[in-house]
């Protein structure tokens, strides 16, 4: 059976590094927000409130896609938070409309160990790149809910922690 496989976990807690790798190992197609988000509106993300807009257009025209690929038993992995009740209210529409099996990964990490991973992968990028300072941390992280048993998610936990990085 096709399976939806999507994050939850504050930024910078890897989520996208483990979606690469569950894609890899469950031979399912994988669809990451933020590229889409460069590519179609280049520069235009610059806070939550254009954020929230423009990763809703994604969402509403992928949503149909990933459903539809699930119910063809094609499994995918979508790179896209799962942060909030409402990001995973989206994702139980695409799997239920399709039929199909989820996964719900949460990556429990620290702030402390997301903030220093943001540091190290935004070192490279110009100054004043969007969503790269602990200010925009705090900012994302003030909106995020961890996954809870009433909404009814098949829940797999990842445990971060200094011990656990390569």
């Amino acid at each position: 059976m096709a399976k939806l496989i999507f994050f939850c976990g504050k930024m910078a807690a890897g989520k996208s590094t483990l979606a690469k790798e569950l894609a890899a190992r469950e031979r399912a197609v994988l669809l990451n927000q933020d590229r889409l988000l460069d590519t179609l509106f280049p520069g235009e993300v610059v806070d939550v409130p254009t954020y929230v807009k423009f990763s809703t257009r994604i969402n509403q025209a992928i949503g149909p896609h990933v459903s539809a690929l699930l119910a063809l038993g094609i499994s995918v992995v979508v790179d896209f938070p799962g942060n909030t009740r409402s990001q995973r209210a989206w994702f139980r529409e695409i799997f239920e409309r399709a039929g199909a099996d989820h996964e719900l990964h949460f990556i429990d990490a620290p702030d402390e160990l997301c903030k220093q991973q943001l540091k190290e992968r935004s070192k490279d990028l110009p100054p004043g790149t969007p969503w790269t300072s602990e200010a925009a941390f705090d900012l994302i992280a003030a909106h995020f809910l961890p996954p809870v048993e009433d909404e009814g998610f098949t829940v797999i936990r990842h445990h971060r922690d200094w011990q656990s990085l390569p």
